[in-house]
């Protein structure tokens, strides 16, 4: 595992820690490779059952994707596809196992989008968000087009994708792009509160639940509750097999 990104697992959580607070956590070639492995880790380890998911510093989460990068060296097109060589985006999405986001300052561009990849978001009362790929003459590529519609309202998320502007942690809890706002001293403490409650479910309930909303809005609602009753015999099936009491 690389400096910059830092894996630790601890009772069942597993800790991702973006960490390269002198660059704001902004993301670059080497984060994306050590965000693979520390996925792939998350991924294959049985014993994690849930994953925080936070930033290093006190300036920013992340502040989206570094310019020097990906912006120009040697130009967007070439470096994007080095990016795609690569889908950590595809392997993040395959993963069952629940994720929480603990968000502070500045939160930009592909730092909202690893921040939607997670399916709860703690923010801190300091966080900024804003989408700026548009003003910077590129459409956002981790997802952002298609994950910031589902998690909140198809016209809100028109607004922050072509406008750019930023918003306060209060407003994006207001349109639900997070679950909660706390202050900043709470943020992480919070976000470990929720992955533990999260990782002592009973059996792999956690992720049958995750797993039943991602499939879910893709099918009709018919084939949908059909999924839904599969999952829950399923999971009745083990209970019964395992001796659970409720």
């Amino acid at each position: 595992m690389s400096d910059i990104i830092q894996l630790d697992i601890k009772q069942n959580v597993a800790t991702i820690t973006l960490n390269r607070p002198d660059k704001l956590n902004a993301y670059s070639m080497a984060m994306r490779d050590g965000m693979w492995q520390a996925l792939s880790a998350v991924r294959d380890a049985p014993d994690v059952r849930a994953v925080v998911l936070r930033g290093a510093g006190e300036k920013a989460f992340c502040v989206g994707a570094d310019l020097s990068e990906f912006g120009s060296n040697p130009s967007q097109v070439s470096a994007r596809q080095v990016r795609f060589e690569r889908d950590v985006w595809g392997l993040w999405k395959s993963i069952r196992k629940p994720f929480v986001a603990a968000l502070h300052g500045f939160v930009l561009g592909s730092g909202i989008e690893m921040a939607l990849w997670c399916d709860l978001r703690v923010a801190a009362d300091d966080c900024v968000f804003a989408l700026p790929e548009v003003q910077l003459g590129m459409v956002p590529a981790a997802g952002g087009t298609q994950t910031l519609p589902r998690a909140i309202r198809p016209g809100v998320a028109m607004d922050l994708l072509l406008r750019c502007e930023r918003i306060t942690a209060r407003e994006a809890l207001r349109v639900g792009l997070v679950h909660r706002v706390v202050p900043r001293a709470r943020v992480l403490a919070e976000a470990e509160t929720a992955a533990r409650r999260l990782a002592a479910s009973p059996g792999d309930v956690a992720c049958r639940v995750k797993e039943a909303l991602r499939r879910g809005a893709d099918m009709s609602l018919r084939d949908a509750l059909a999924m839904e009753r599969r999952l829950a015999a399923d999971c009745l099936e083990r209970d019964i097999s395992q001796n659970v009491n409720f």
